[in-house]
């Protein structure tokens, strides 16, 4: 827990976990209504959390936002939520277990009160749950603001949120813990796996389950590489020989994304996620509509009708995406063009630097390819708000549809064009070298460089006021000021980003990499980048996320699938254009197509076979699962039975 403590307005000392900062010219009246909801108890539809304002800050120059407010709760209130939630800890004999307050002594890790059973990033779990959670009674609108409308049941804070009187919620750092995690994780420079329970413990289980996958992608390269290496060696200018390597290609990317699947479900059993039940889903701060009842919970709610949902995704954002697509290949052309002309300067005067001017086509449409990425991005992201998607979930879903589409055939069109229609295998080895190593400095430079530079900019600034105002010698920043500083910190948006730079990555190796040995080695030094990189802007550079407790890596496991599929069929269709093939059918070019397609459906039914042997949770993780389920099932039964024999008794 933090160090600093608060001080409730009940008088009761409590550790701050949670900040709201609420817009600085917000209403009293709104001020404190919410702060009394905040404070009331449960049986009264309160959240029963402890909150206080934050003190003035030490500069006078600027302004501040007075209305900052840090939120905790009692460590009984806290274990009574992790009931609520279902959270999953483990018993002493071993097992996983839902987390009873009853029964908390049967805990492995309850000692005393309790204070240290609960990570930190459980508690603001917990506490994000109760404040998400706390809804209106019979309020119809927000205080002082009659255009924020309320009726019973609506969520308070999202109501908040998308009127922007709430302008954020965020989890505090723990500073000592912070420290302990960054120098095993990233500090100092180690040859060994992360630590991923520490992660775990600190950021919760979505962000543990990204880096561990990261960490898993990086090792299932490794024998790539080891083999791309000799092969790059050896046969570099003989292109004939890139069959083997493409046959290895298609067992790989098979068995790893099946292999993954069983590693997840241990890390997701032992961290009590998978068996984990999954929270009904409320309504997104940004879905509108005409007030309604939702037939599941009763509760009053906005209602917006599917068909116009589909009128918006079919009539607007699918012929936007095909156009989307349509400038990409119209960019892919221009593209080729340029290739053709720094070609035909090379014919004429092959000199070094003439040699050096055949890269630059490449390199200026490796940097264009991921300028559109950024672009599309924004307008995807827009499209799926306007489509007024009800859940979460499924914003996600369409949201990571548009954009894998739109970044796939983006990223790749031109690799395919040059490999199937123009079939020149050196000209697609140069090209996908430079597209991958261009993307990779691209990417480290703006996920790395950028936001530690203005992180540094943005702490000089906050570090130089404190100093101006008062003379301390506490190498740390007072609790008030290190609030300020984290509120000023860039918002960490997500795996979303990270996610779909491996599933680029992913399709460089698994797609064309027969042909281009190096890129299971460049993908693997990008990977360790990556991980330090990564570390350094979840402890450094962001606000500390609250924890997302997932049981997998959710819709990506079916993108990192269906291009496992593609490039069954991609390395198949190189394998059919080896000369080494075609000498076995010279007179035939149909047969040897038939031949192809054939070879390509045993090997995507011998896909099938793996997915189904291989099974997705181990052996002794199912045994365990189904004893939960039968000792819940008993359990079940002995209470009706207690309750019917008291029943009888009282009859009798």
């Amino acid at each position: 827990m933090l160090q600093e403590s608060s001080v409730d307005s009940s008088g009761s000392r409590f550790a701050p976990l949670v900040v709201l900062e609420l817009a600085s010219d917000t209403k009293e009246e709104a001020i404190t209504w919410l702060l009394s909801r905040i404070r009331d108890r449960q049986q009264n539809g309160g959240a029963e959390l402890l909150v206080e304002q934050l003190g003035p800050g030490i500069g006078v120059e600027e302004k501040e936002n007075p209305n900052m407010f840090l939120v905790g709760a009692s460590m009984q209130r806290l274990l009574y939520g992790a009931e609520d939630l279902g959270l999953f800890k483990e018993c002493t004999d071993g097992s996983m277990r839902a987390f009873t307050f009853a029964s908390k002594h049967n805990f492995k890790d309850f000692k005393g009160d309790g204070d240290s059973f609960l990570s930190m990033a459980e508690c603001q779990y917990v506490i994000k749950h109760e404040l998400d959670t706390l809804r209106a009674k019979e309020e119809t609108n927000v205080p002082g603001y009659s255009h924020a409308k309320l009726y019973p049941g609506k969520s308070i804070i999202r109501r908040l949120l998308s009127k922007g009187i709430l302008i954020q919620m965020f989890p505090l750092h723990e500073k000592e813990e912070l420290k302990r995690l960054s120098f095993s994780w990233y500090k100092k420079v180690k040859l060994s796996l992360q630590p991923l329970d520490d992660i775990r413990h600190y950021y919760g289980e979505g962000q543990a389950l990204y880096f561990g996958f990261l960490e898993y992608f990086t090792f299932a390269l490794v024998p790539m590489a080891l083999i791309g290496v000799p092969y790059y060696l050896f046969d570099w200018e003989d292109y004939d020989k890139y069959v083997v390597f493409a046959v290895f290609n298609l067992v790989w990317c098979t068995v790893i994304l099946e292999l993954w699947k069983r590693r997840s479900a241990s890390l997701a059993y032992y961290w009590g996620t998978l068996c984990r039940k999954k929270a009904f889903e409320e309504p997104r701060p940004g879905f509108h509509g005409v007030l309604g009842h939702n037939p599941v919970t009763g509760r009053a709610e906005p209602i917006y009708p599917t068909s116009k949902r589909h009128l918006r995704v079919y009539l607007v954002s699918l012929p936007f995406v095909l156009l989307c697509l349509y400038l990409s290949l119209y960019v892919m052309m221009i593209y080729f063009l340029m290739e053709g002309w720094a070609l035909s300067i090379y014919d004429e005067n092959p000199t070094f630097w003439t040699h050096i001017l055949l890269f630059i086509p490449s390199i200026i449409y490796a940097v264009v390819i991921e300028a559109m990425n950024l672009i599309y991005r924004y307008a995807a992201e827009f499209l799926t708000e306007w489509e007024n998607h009800r859940l979460e979930s499924s914003y996600q879903n369409h949201l990571v549809l548009k954009v894998l589409v739109f970044n796939f055939f983006n990223c790749f069109a031109s690799l395919f064009y040059i490999a199937f229609v123009m079939q020149d295998m050196e000209l697609l080895r140069q090209s996908l070298a430079t597209l991958l190593i261009t993307s990779q400095i691209l990417n480290q430079f703006m996920e790395a460089f950028l936001p530690y530079w203005l992180q540094r900019r943005r702490n000089k600034k906050m570090i130089r006021k404190v100093q101006k105002r008062r003379m301390y010698e506490e190498k740390e920043l007072p609790l008030v000021e290190q609030v300020r500083l984290e509120a000023d910190m860039s918002t960490y948006l997500g795996t979303f980003d990270d996610y779909l730079e491996l599933f680029l990555l992913f399709g460089y190796v698994s797609l064309f990499s027969c042909v281009f040995p190096l890129a299971a080695v460049l993908v693997v030094l990008n990977n360790i980048t990556e991980v330090y990189s990564d570390a350094f802007k979840m402890c450094r550079v962001f606000k500390r996320p609250f924890a997302d407790p997932a049981a997998n890596i959710g819709v990506w496991q079916l993108a990192f699938e269906a291009m496992s599929v593609i490039a069954v069929v991609t390395n198949c269709a190189l394998i059919g254009m080896s000369p080494q093939v075609r000498s076995y059918f010279p007179e035939s070019e149909t047969q040897l197509i038939l031949c192809t397609v054939a070879a390509e459906h045993v090997l995507l039914g011998f896909k099938f076979i793996l997915t189904f042997l291989i099974q997705d949770v181990p052996k002794h993780i199912q045994d365990k699962l189904a004893r939960l389920e039968f000792e819940s099932l008993e359990a079940l039964k002995k209470k009706k039975m207690l309750e019917a024999s008291q029943l009888s008794k009282t009859i009798q």
